[in-house]
């Protein structure tokens, strides 16, 4: 009686790890191997047909952008695929939560939204991620150089692309490569590219191959990244819990001058700034140096950093963010230190 009891406490623990695993792993093909059928050709020019179970797209002179799209769209998922891309100086990418605009580029139409970019150039920014017709790069490879060396010229490789709440992160055959955290476009459509050439009759004709392409939509496990990965967090004036852990910090928080005074002064300059909608402002000048509120510095002292920031500007305008800053000149104009210069060269 005992060894039979025991024999179905243990049938019935497999069975329920069985059916629990799969529902964990549990995914659906996007593309049915046979017909594009739930998908649909906007953009471009470019011919999308089904050959051997794979999508393929032609280059094609003289067509924008092309895309092959989904009919339906995806909030969080997990997207893999395999492409084998024709050429060394050519391009493609898969559209993450995008967005497609019948009436944009000239009535052309248009797609915007998050891509996970295939580059096979030299620069080698594969599994990089770019806001296409928008923001355009969000996370260039240079940030992550060790990852350059995933992708395989002329040949199949797979990619991992995660959506999942406000974070997009992508793996190139197994290894980690971008980490954006975004709040734009919660949801969207899903996007195979065929890049323009313009009039390059070299990559005119050269193809462009997708195939395996499964999304997962419940269930969702992100996979980890290593502790140290660089991300890059887009959402105003917030911090994730990697970040913080990375040991980043906000130098403004986007509601008060706290941690900020005047350049040789003991407080945050009564004119010349404005805090407003997360934004910390400096006002037009009358054309003098530091006439109209000044520089503004830390209260902290800082040595060795990773600093980075957003910056917008309005037509001719000139500024900056100067490091390793003195202040014991006692200067009656800007503060004295290295800038890294932002300014309208063009004006």
């Amino acid at each position: 009686m005992f060894c039979s009891l025991k024999k179905k406490c243990l049938l019935s623990l497999i069975a329920i790890s069985t059916i629990t695993f799969a529902n964990a792993q549990k995914t659906t093909p996007l593309f049915d191997g046979k017909t594009l059928n739930g998908w649909k050709k906007v953009a471009g020019t470019a011919p999308y047909v089904v050959e051997n179970n794979m999508i393929v797209g032609t280059m094609v002179k003289g067509s924008p952008n092309s895309f092959l799209i989904t009919e339906k769209e995806y909030g969080d998922f997990i997207l893999e695929l395999d492409v084998k891309l024709e050429g060394s100086d050519s391009n493609t990418g898969v559209q993450t939560r995008s967005h497609y605009d019948p009436n944009g580029n000239k009535g052309k139409g248009l797609i915007f939204g998050r891509q996970m970019e295939i580059d096979p150039t030299k620069r080698a920014w594969t599994g990089g991620i770019y806001d296409e017709a928008r923001r355009l790069w969000l996370y260039p490879l240079e940030l992550n150089p060790t990852a350059k060396t995933a992708y395989k010229q002329e040949e199949f490789n797979h990619f991992r692309i995660e959506c999942i709440g406000n974070e997009m992160k992508t793996w190139v055959n197994g290894i980690p490569t971008a980490y954006v955290i975004d709040t734009l476009d919660k949801s969207g459509i899903i996007g195979l590219q065929v890049h323009s050439i313009g009039d390059n009759s070299t990559n005119e004709g050269k193809k462009v191959y997708f195939k395996n392409i499964n999304i997962q939509t419940e269930n969702l496990k992100s996979k980890p990244f290593p502790k140290d990965f660089y991300i890059v967090n887009v959402t105003p004036n917030q911090l994730s819990k990697p970040e913080i852990a990375n040991g980043y910090k906000l130098l403004f928080d986007g509601k008060t001058n706290n941690g900020w005074i005047g350049a040789y002064k003991s407080t945050f300059p009564a004119k010349g700034w404005t805090i407003n909608d997360g934004l910390l402002s400096v006002l037009p000048l009358d054309g003098g140096e530091s006439t109209n509120g000044g520089d503004i510095v830390t209260k902290e002292q800082f040595s060795a950093f990773d600093l980075s920031f957003e910056f917008k500007l309005t037509e001719g305008a000139n500024s900056g963010v100067k490091y390793f800053v003195t202040l014991s000149e006692n200067n009656k104009g800007s503060a004295i230190g290295l800038e890294y210069q932002v300014l309208d060269d063009e004006k």
